[in-house]
Protein backbone atom coordinates (compact mmCIF):
# COMPACT_ATOMS: atom_id res chain seq x y z
CA UNK A 1 0.00 0.00 0.00
CA UNK A 2 2.87 2.76 0.95
CA UNK A 3 4.53 1.64 -2.47
CA UNK A 4 1.37 2.08 -4.33
CA UNK A 5 1.29 5.53 -2.47
CA UNK A 6 5.20 6.52 -3.25
CA UNK A 7 4.16 5.56 -7.01
CA UNK A 8 1.37 7.46 -7.46
CA UNK A 9 3.18 10.81 -6.27
CA UNK A 10 6.67 10.46 -7.91
CA UNK A 11 5.25 11.57 -11.11
CA UNK A 12 3.70 14.94 -9.32
CA UNK A 13 6.92 15.35 -7.43
CA UNK A 14 9.01 15.68 -10.20
CA UNK A 15 7.11 17.10 -12.02
CA UNK A 16 7.27 20.19 -9.72
CA UNK A 17 10.70 19.88 -8.79
CA UNK A 18 11.30 20.43 -12.72
CA UNK A 19 10.80 24.04 -14.63
CA UNK A 20 7.64 25.61 -14.96
CA UNK A 21 6.46 24.47 -18.37
CA UNK A 22 2.94 26.55 -18.26
CA UNK A 23 4.21 28.67 -21.30
CA UNK A 24 6.89 28.45 -24.28
CA UNK A 25 10.18 29.58 -23.97
CA UNK A 26 12.93 31.12 -26.51
CA UNK A 27 16.38 30.11 -26.63
CA UNK A 28 18.64 31.60 -29.39
CA UNK A 29 22.07 30.36 -30.50
CA UNK A 30 24.47 32.02 -32.29
CA UNK A 31 26.70 30.92 -35.58
CA UNK A 32 30.27 30.38 -34.23
CA UNK A 33 32.27 27.54 -35.43
CA UNK A 34 31.82 24.79 -33.63
CA UNK A 35 29.09 25.67 -31.51
CA UNK A 36 26.62 26.23 -34.19
CA UNK A 37 27.01 26.13 -37.53
CA UNK A 38 23.52 27.75 -39.37
CA UNK A 39 24.99 26.21 -42.97
CA UNK A 40 24.55 22.35 -41.65
CA UNK A 41 22.45 23.00 -38.26
CA UNK A 42 24.73 21.28 -35.90
CA UNK A 43 27.50 22.16 -33.38
CA UNK A 44 28.09 22.00 -29.75
CA UNK A 45 25.40 24.29 -28.52
CA UNK A 46 23.01 22.72 -31.06
CA UNK A 47 23.16 18.98 -29.06
CA UNK A 48 23.28 20.43 -25.60
CA UNK A 49 20.18 22.46 -26.29
CA UNK A 50 18.19 19.34 -27.77
CA UNK A 51 19.43 17.78 -24.49
CA UNK A 52 18.37 20.36 -22.09
CA UNK A 53 14.97 20.57 -23.71
CA UNK A 54 14.09 16.93 -23.70
CA UNK A 55 15.03 16.71 -20.03
CA UNK A 56 12.94 20.43 -19.27
CA UNK A 57 9.74 18.76 -20.77
CA UNK A 58 8.83 22.48 -21.95
CA UNK A 59 8.44 23.67 -25.29
CA UNK A 60 10.97 25.95 -25.94
CA UNK A 61 11.11 27.72 -29.77
CA UNK A 62 15.25 28.33 -30.83
CA UNK A 63 15.95 30.62 -33.31
CA UNK A 64 19.11 31.84 -34.83
CA UNK A 65 20.44 35.14 -33.84
CA UNK A 66 23.61 37.83 -33.29
CA UNK A 67 25.54 38.04 -30.08
CA UNK A 68 24.55 41.58 -29.98
CA UNK A 69 21.15 40.79 -30.66
CA UNK A 70 20.98 38.24 -27.71
CA UNK A 71 22.63 40.38 -25.14
CA UNK A 72 20.11 43.05 -26.20
CA UNK A 73 17.03 40.82 -25.62
CA UNK A 74 18.13 39.05 -22.65
CA UNK A 75 18.34 41.95 -21.15
CA UNK A 76 15.11 43.00 -22.06
CA UNK A 77 13.37 39.90 -21.19
CA UNK A 78 12.23 39.24 -24.42
CA UNK A 79 14.32 35.89 -24.94
CA UNK A 80 14.61 33.57 -22.17
CA UNK A 81 18.15 31.73 -22.76
CA UNK A 82 21.05 31.59 -24.99
CA UNK A 83 24.23 29.11 -24.69
CA UNK A 84 28.45 29.24 -24.01
CA UNK A 85 27.72 32.91 -22.51
CA UNK A 86 30.33 34.30 -20.49
CA UNK A 87 30.00 37.01 -17.40
CA UNK A 88 30.90 40.28 -17.25
CA UNK A 89 30.14 42.81 -14.03
CA UNK A 90 27.47 44.74 -16.48
CA UNK A 91 25.89 41.45 -17.62
CA UNK A 92 25.06 39.51 -13.71
CA UNK A 93 22.57 42.71 -13.77
CA UNK A 94 20.13 41.36 -16.25
CA UNK A 95 21.56 37.82 -16.96
CA UNK A 96 22.30 34.79 -14.59
CA UNK A 97 23.81 31.73 -15.49
CA UNK A 98 24.20 28.40 -15.47
CA UNK A 99 28.11 26.93 -16.40
CA UNK A 100 28.87 23.78 -18.37
CA UNK A 101 32.41 24.18 -19.63
CA UNK A 102 35.51 26.46 -19.54
CA UNK A 103 37.76 27.69 -22.07
CA UNK A 104 40.72 29.67 -22.78
CA UNK A 105 41.43 32.69 -25.54
CA UNK A 106 43.81 33.14 -28.06
CA UNK A 107 45.31 35.77 -30.61
CA UNK A 108 45.60 34.93 -34.00
CA UNK A 109 48.11 37.04 -35.72
CA UNK A 110 49.30 37.34 -39.41
CA UNK A 111 53.39 36.07 -39.13
CA UNK A 112 53.91 39.33 -41.07
CA UNK A 113 52.44 41.78 -38.82
CA UNK A 114 55.54 42.02 -36.22
CA UNK A 115 53.55 40.61 -33.43
CA UNK A 116 54.88 36.90 -31.62
CA UNK A 117 54.12 38.36 -28.08
CA UNK A 118 51.56 40.22 -26.55
CA UNK A 119 54.54 42.58 -25.14
CA UNK A 120 54.75 43.82 -28.72
CA UNK A 121 51.59 45.82 -28.52
CA UNK A 122 53.22 48.54 -27.24
CA UNK A 123 55.74 49.56 -29.96
CA UNK A 124 53.31 48.77 -32.75
CA UNK A 125 50.95 51.90 -33.73
CA UNK A 126 49.37 50.28 -36.84
CA UNK A 127 48.28 46.97 -35.76
CA UNK A 128 44.16 46.35 -36.40
CA UNK A 129 42.21 43.82 -34.21
CA UNK A 130 39.04 42.22 -35.25
CA UNK A 131 36.25 41.28 -32.65
CA UNK A 132 33.02 40.26 -32.97
CA UNK A 133 30.07 42.28 -32.25
CA UNK A 134 28.89 41.52 -28.22
CA UNK A 135 31.81 39.62 -27.52
CA UNK A 136 33.55 39.54 -24.27
CA UNK A 137 36.34 37.45 -23.80
CA UNK A 138 39.18 36.77 -21.25
CA UNK A 139 40.70 39.86 -18.74
CA UNK A 140 43.90 39.93 -20.98
CA UNK A 141 42.09 39.86 -24.48
CA UNK A 142 39.39 42.28 -22.90
CA UNK A 143 42.08 45.07 -21.61
CA UNK A 144 43.58 44.48 -25.21
CA UNK A 145 40.18 45.13 -26.87
CA UNK A 146 39.58 47.89 -24.69
CA UNK A 147 42.52 49.93 -25.60
CA UNK A 148 42.75 49.16 -29.16
CA UNK A 149 39.35 50.45 -29.36
CA UNK A 150 39.96 53.62 -27.25
CA UNK A 151 42.02 54.18 -30.22
CA UNK A 152 39.89 53.20 -32.81
CA UNK A 153 41.95 50.37 -33.86
CA UNK A 154 39.39 47.45 -34.00
CA UNK A 155 37.51 46.26 -36.71
CA UNK A 156 34.00 44.58 -35.55
CA UNK A 157 32.17 41.83 -37.59
CA UNK A 158 28.51 40.01 -36.77
CA UNK A 159 30.74 36.61 -37.17
CA UNK A 160 33.65 35.04 -38.04
CA UNK A 161 34.12 34.81 -41.91
CA UNK A 162 34.39 38.57 -42.24
CA UNK A 163 37.19 38.41 -39.68
CA UNK A 164 38.89 35.50 -41.33
CA UNK A 165 38.72 37.72 -44.88
CA UNK A 166 40.00 40.41 -43.52
CA UNK A 167 42.91 38.56 -41.93
CA UNK A 168 44.05 37.41 -45.18
CA UNK A 169 43.51 40.81 -46.85
CA UNK A 170 45.48 42.61 -44.57
CA UNK A 171 42.61 44.90 -43.86
CA UNK A 172 43.11 43.57 -39.95
CA UNK A 173 46.58 42.08 -38.76
CA UNK A 174 44.65 39.77 -35.94
CA UNK A 175 41.65 38.37 -34.26
CA UNK A 176 40.48 36.69 -30.92
CA UNK A 177 39.84 33.26 -31.20
CA UNK A 178 38.82 30.31 -28.68
CA UNK A 179 38.73 26.44 -29.65
CA UNK A 180 35.67 25.81 -31.27
CA UNK A 181 37.75 28.13 -34.25
CA UNK A 182 40.22 25.67 -34.87
CA UNK A 183 39.05 23.99 -38.08
CA UNK A 184 38.88 26.87 -39.55
CA UNK A 185 42.41 27.87 -38.25
CA UNK A 186 43.52 25.01 -39.84
CA UNK A 187 42.64 25.38 -43.34
CA UNK A 188 45.77 25.81 -45.01
CA UNK A 189 45.55 29.63 -46.55
CA UNK A 190 44.84 30.49 -42.34
CA UNK A 191 47.34 28.22 -41.24
CA UNK A 192 50.24 29.17 -43.72
CA UNK A 193 49.55 33.15 -42.99
CA UNK A 194 48.63 33.17 -38.81
CA UNK A 195 50.25 32.11 -35.80
CA UNK A 196 48.68 31.83 -32.67
CA UNK A 197 49.89 33.70 -29.00
CA UNK A 198 48.11 32.97 -26.19
CA UNK A 199 46.71 35.34 -23.30
CA UNK A 200 48.28 33.53 -20.32
CA UNK A 201 44.90 34.30 -18.48
CA UNK A 202 42.73 31.24 -17.16
CA UNK A 203 40.04 29.35 -18.65
CA UNK A 204 36.96 31.29 -18.76
CA UNK A 205 33.34 29.44 -17.56
CA UNK A 206 30.37 29.78 -20.33
CA UNK A 207 26.48 28.90 -19.67
CA UNK A 208 23.25 28.53 -20.27
CA UNK A 209 22.44 32.21 -20.40
CA UNK A 210 19.14 33.22 -18.44
CA UNK A 211 17.27 36.58 -18.46
CA UNK A 212 16.67 37.83 -14.81
CA UNK A 213 13.62 39.77 -16.62
CA UNK A 214 12.02 36.43 -17.96
CA UNK A 215 12.53 33.96 -15.38
CA UNK A 216 11.96 33.81 -11.27
CA UNK A 217 15.81 32.98 -9.12
CA UNK A 218 13.92 29.69 -8.26
CA UNK A 219 13.07 29.23 -12.13
CA UNK A 220 16.45 29.63 -12.93
CA UNK A 221 17.61 27.34 -10.22
CA UNK A 222 15.02 24.56 -11.13
CA UNK A 223 17.21 25.01 -15.35
CA UNK A 224 20.77 25.18 -13.53
CA UNK A 225 19.62 21.49 -11.91
CA UNK A 226 19.11 20.30 -14.92
CA UNK A 227 22.48 21.88 -16.69
CA UNK A 228 24.26 20.67 -13.17
CA UNK A 229 22.68 16.99 -13.94
CA UNK A 230 24.01 16.67 -17.25
CA UNK A 231 27.89 17.65 -16.00
CA UNK A 232 27.21 15.14 -13.57
CA UNK A 233 26.15 12.48 -15.78
CA UNK A 234 29.10 13.02 -18.49
CA UNK A 235 26.13 13.97 -21.08
CA UNK A 236 28.05 17.44 -21.42
CA UNK A 237 31.65 15.53 -21.37
CA UNK A 238 29.86 13.29 -24.68
CA UNK A 239 28.67 15.82 -26.34
CA UNK A 240 31.85 17.74 -26.32
CA UNK A 241 34.02 14.58 -27.45
CA UNK A 242 31.70 14.68 -30.32
CA UNK A 243 33.88 17.67 -31.70
CA UNK A 244 37.10 17.63 -29.98
CA UNK A 245 39.49 14.78 -28.72
CA UNK A 246 39.00 13.02 -24.83
CA UNK A 247 41.74 15.00 -23.28
CA UNK A 248 40.93 18.51 -24.54
CA UNK A 249 36.92 17.46 -24.66
CA UNK A 250 37.76 16.87 -20.38
CA UNK A 251 39.70 20.00 -20.12
CA UNK A 252 37.22 22.17 -21.06
CA UNK A 253 34.38 20.11 -18.96
CA UNK A 254 35.87 19.59 -15.58
CA UNK A 255 36.48 22.88 -14.54
CA UNK A 256 35.94 25.01 -11.29
CA UNK A 257 32.89 26.90 -11.50
CA UNK A 258 31.68 30.45 -10.25
CA UNK A 259 30.32 30.16 -7.36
Amino acid sequence: MLIALLASLTPACAAHSGPDCSRPFTLALHDHGLLYSAATDTGIDKDFADELIRRSGCKVNVSLMSRARIWQLIESGALDFSLSGISSPERERFASFAWYFSNKYYLLVRKDSGISRLQDFARNGHFQLGAIRGFRYSRNANRLVDKLSAANRVSQAGGLEPLYEALLLNRIQGMIMEPFDYPAVQEKRIRDATSIIGFEDPSVPHGLIMSRKALTPAEQNKWRALVDGMLADGTVRRIFEKYFNPDLAASMVQFQAKP
